[in-house]
């Protein structure tokens, strides 16, 4: 497979320990972790307190003062730090360069207002900062051109309200209110990225979006959606109806706008615990959790409306934990594993599993080497003694590995078996380069990617049981003896798997397509790395590697303009895909599905 040309082993949305301050049992000392966080992170001894093993990891990830631990934000930072200095303190050996514990890559945060940014109506020069600013994801350029007044920037198909499918946006400046009075509550729709994607598809050469009164200027530093192909700017909602009526007049204005990417740096945690076997050692047993969330909503949080803290503690501060604690009891066992076994805090798994696709685009270890990955993802509410076991038919060993396992067990648990490899969190990546993966996971709650998801909701006692029965594999897999080191090769399940595991929240609501997007960012359009079996995609002939670029008539420049065309049909419509496929547009029909249905 051509790893270097966003192929299916490279998809695009998800945290070391001061216990010896806490727990002296532990044998831990405190020398290394002092410093580590710096002085804007809380020290661990005022948040941990009495809690212990996972818990109190899961305590101090999940509080308040680390604001989310939204992907290179100063919590996300002091989250990496607290983890890397846990790893330190275990004796493990860094795998980053020069044996750091990091693994350091840049990602978009937002845009700079660049020099030149005017507006000119009627010859009036508006006030950048005052009456009008650029988004974030708008392109820098300049334009003249006509207005054209588009309502709510938002087609009703199949209604009598749907004026705004029928209005020419070919090279002129649209203009589109805020919000949408359609929405019953928090709809994509309402956004101004929603409008100006769709804005953009129809070949505008610029959309402005009118505030509410009152409503706040766009903040460039706002990097949640990516970039628009054209200038998108908000009006104040002083000038709304000045502007609207100017639109509907078909008046010109003069628009520069020059915004330019803010980038941050983002860290991937990386410890590595050294084979004993001459003949293994450079194999690599690979496990992994993501220890970023969703900072303060916005983008991804089922509860848009909110803007407090998503503390995420069972997404995924309870994965996090129980690696550390995986890591803990590896690295103080009698027995030394016979292969290396690397432990793999990602970050930026919310933005699209971005740390895990820069693992494995640019890896520490050689994937060749890797002979399994094993990802935990919302692993701390235990419910009904279940435990959800993803990509169990990646390797045909697995499902042998994991009985073992499971019944070694104080308490087995009921196991539920999905044998497919793909899924929306970081193993999916693993999966993508031909290696096993398993990804461990307790189900999805109301919760979810809300506020409430907070530490004291997360079932201590099953998430020890979770870390135990991890460790039990990783050991198993590393061949911790009495084991000796399996043969794992790898198996592509075919299988469509079952209802489970996290997904991210689906704008598009009951319409289904079927089609696995590859979530790494393209240059254009939306790669697809499968089909579900049976599914519309399936049907209409989608096969991995085909790059979605138009759909239902709309342009598709990427993930979001996807499922905003997606949005503006319904179950049972007949839709036209365009897709790139060896480099040719290739056509094709699919009816839409009912998700669930």
């Amino acid at each position: 497979m051509d790893k270097e040309s966003n192929t299916r082993l490279r998809p695009q949305f998800r945290p070391a320990f001061f216990l010896a301050l806490l727990v002296p049992a532990m044998g831990m000392g405190s020398s290394s972790l002092s410093g580590q966080t710096g002085p804007s992170c809380p020290a661990p001894a005022t948040l941990i307190r009495d809690f212990s093993g996972a818990m109190a990891h899961v305590r101090y990830l999940a509080d308040d003062a680390l604001e989310g631990r939204e992907a290179a934000t100063r919590g996300a930072r002091c989250a990496g730090d607290y983890i890397a200095a846990y790893f330190e303190d275990l004796g493990l050996t860094g795998a980053g360069t020069d044996g750091s514990f990091f693994q350091s890559f840049d990602i978009r945060a937002g845009s700079m207002l660049g020099d030149g940014n005017s507006l000119t109506v009627d010859g009036k020069v508006l006030e950048l900062g005052k009456a009008w600013s650029p988004f974030a994801f708008s392109a820098s350029g300049t334009i003249e051109a006509s207005l054209v007044y588009g309502g709510t920037g938002v087609s009703q198909p199949g209604t009598d309200e749907d004026a705004y499918a029928h209005v020419s946006l070919d090279g002129k400046i649209v203009v589109v209110e805020g919000g949408d009075p359609h929405a019953e509550g928090a709809n994509v729709m309402e956004s101004a990225h929603f409008k100006a994607t769709v804005g953009a598809g129809r070949d505008a050469a610029g959309v402005v979006i009118l505030l509410a009164p009152g409503a706040s200027l766009p903040d460039v530093a706002d990097g949640r959606f990516p970039d628009v192909r054209v200038p998108v700017i908000g009006i104040s909602g002083d000038l709304a109806d000045d502007l609207r009526a100017r639109a509907e007049a078909g008046a010109d204005i003069a628009l520069t706008t020059a915004v330019s990417p803010r980038n941050l740096e983002a860290r991937n945690v990386v410890a590595v615990l050294p084979g004993s076997d001459p003949d293994l050692r450079d194999e690599v047993m690979v496990i992994g959790a993501h220890y970023d969330h969703l900072g303060f909503g916005g983008a991804g949080s089922l509860a848009p409306d909110a803007s407090d803290i998503h503390n995420g503690a069972d997404d995924n501060a309870s994965g996090t934990a129980a690696l550390m604690e995986v890591a803990r009891l590896m690295a103080e066992g009698e027995a030394q594993p016979a292969r290396s076994v690397l432990f793999l805090a990602f970050t930026a798994e919310e933005k699209g599993l971005w740390g895990a696709a820069h693992y494995v685009g640019d890896p520490l270890l050689p994937l060749e080497n890797t002979v399994a990955m094993i990802n935990m993802d919302m692993v701390g509410r235990l419910r009904d003694n279940t435990l959800t076991v993803m990509g169990t038919g990646t390797a045909e060993a697995w499902p042998a590995i994991i009985e073992r396992v499971n019944q070694s067990q104080s308490e087995p648990f009921t196991i539920t078996s999905i044998p497919d490899g793909r899924g929306a969190s970081d193993h999916n990546e693993f999966f993508g380069a031909d290696i096993p993966v398993l990804m461990l996971f307790t189900n999805t709650h109301a919760e979810y990617h809300r506020p409430e998801d907070d530490w004291n909701l997360i079932n201590a006692e099953g998430l020890e049981r979770v870390t135990r029965f991890a460790t039990g594999l990783t050991g198993e897999v590393a061949g911790v003896a009495p084991h000796n080191a399996p043969t794992l090769t790898f198996v592509e399940a075919e299988e469509e798997p079952q209802q489970g595991g996290p997904t991210r929240s689906s704008p598009a609501g009951g319409v289904y397509m079927g089609g696995i997007p590859d979530m790494t960012p393209q240059d254009f359009g939306v790669r697809i790395t499968g089909t579900r079996a049976g599914s519309p995609a399936d049907k209409a002939g989608l096969v991995e590697g085909d790059i979605i670029v138009e759909f239902g008539g709309k342009e598709v420049s990427d993930l979001y303009a996807y499922t905003y065309a997606l949005r503006e049909h319904k179950p049972g419509d007949e839709v036209v895909v365009v897709v790139l496929r060896d480099g040719e547009r290739v056509s094709l029909t699919a009816v839409l599905g009912r998700r669930g249905g």
